[in-house]
């Protein structure tokens, strides 16, 4: 435990820098699991163009209506 005000100011500032340096590299690995599971899809094969007009028309109908209409 810290002596002082100030010690204890100190290690939770700490304690806070690396707690976000934790979550920045969470983050990062949410990331790159994201884009290896794109990438099994065989998504990144498609044409640029063609996967731009598909990722634009995911984010015009959003997640939600796209799972409802490859469920049905």
């Amino acid at each position: 435990m810290a002596k002082t005000l100030e010690q204890e100011r100190q290690a939770l500032e700490e304690d806070q820098r690396r707690l976000e340096e934790r979550r920045r590299k969470l983050e990062e690995k949410e990331r790159e699991q994201a884009i290896a599971t794109i990438e099994k899809s065989g998504l990144l094969k498609l044409e640029p163009k063609r996967l731009a007009d598909l990722t634009a028309r995911i984010k015009t109908l959003g997640f939600e209506e796209v799972e409802k209409r490859l469920k049905a």
